[in-house]
């Protein structure tokens, strides 16, 4: 016979108790509540489980035994609890987050300086990945995009400022090429091209001015696909990719990073935290 384990836990307080006055007021119900629901366990089981005087209440032999029997499980199950609600109130856990090589750079790295020496409790693992990846399916918490990139069903919360791309150079490598005026001298530049996943080629220069839009896919010597290496050849002088700034005009602003997750998610203490560090305030 299957037992309610309001039940029996308001039979153990009262026994534990040995009062219905206390016991009611812990459990936050009238006496008489608390009095019918004992009578209602005794007539289900058929014994009876309390002795009840006016001044006391007192298990029967049958209600100690119940009380013996029942009363380290409900013991076990009050310090799971209790370790529960600790374990929310105090951040901990690990959180897994995919995001590019620039965002985990520029935006979370100095993140993980102000959060983790005060939460020793909190692990966070971050994987460099350039492509559109799906959160849900690779089990991460959480992923770093552009603001434009972020899919509508995911919630996201801005944790940098609006953005633009820069076409750049070394003054050694402006020393042999002239300073492009327009998207249109690129042509004769040596472009430092990106390969990224989720473009399926190279990454397109993408310039702006005056409401006029440009699509810019520049010829040159190198191709990566990491950012690393295309500031490493910029220094070099071996193309555009970093340093003296050239076409400012042409390079429009756009949406910044965004952290992103699914709107599903329950946020840990640890994950609520984090956002609050990342979060973007002007």
């Amino acid at each position: 016979m299957a037992e309610n384990f309001n039940d029996l836990a308001s039979f153990t307080l009262v026994a534990r108790e040995r009062s219905f006055t206390r016991a009611a007021a812990k459990l936050g119900v009238s006496q008489s509540a608390l009095s019918q629901t004992i009578r209602g366990l005794e007539e289900r089981l058929g014994v009876r489980l309390l002795t009840r005087t006016t001044r006391s209440v007192s298990p029967t032999e049958a209600g100690q035994r119940l009380l013996t029997t029942i009363s380290p499980s409900f013991v076990e199950i009050e310090n799971a609890l209790t370790a529960l609600r600790d374990l929310r109130e105090k951040p901990a856990g690990t959180i897994r987050i995919t995001a590019g090589e620039h965002a985990a750079l520029s935006v979370l790295q100095p993140a993980l300086k102000r959060l983790l020496p005060d939460y020793p409790d909190i692990t966070i693992e971050i994987i460099v990945d350039y492509g559109l990846t799906d959160i849900v399916a690779e089990g991460y918490d959480a992923g770093v995009r552009m603001g434009e990139q972020v899919a509508k069903d995911m919630i996201a919360v801005r944790i940098g400022p609006e953005m633009r791309m820069a076409v750049v150079g070394s003054p050694s490598y402006f020393e042999r090429y002239p300073l492009p005026r327009t998207p249109q001298d690129l042509a004769v530049h040596q472009c430092i091209n990106m390969r990224l996943p989720t473009y399926g080629g190279l990454f397109a220069w993408d310039l702006e001015k005056d409401g006029r839009e440009v699509n810019v896919r520049g010829d040159g010597q190198l191709v990566f696909n990491n950012l690393g290496m295309r500031v490493s050849s910029a220094l070099d002088g071996l193309g555009l990719a970093y340093l003296v700034r050239v076409l400012e005009d042409w390079c429009p602003s756009f949406p910044g990073y965004h952290l992103y997750y699914p709107s599903r998610r329950h946020s840990s203490a640890a994950f609520s935290l984090l956002v609050d560090v990342l979060r973007y305030r002007t």
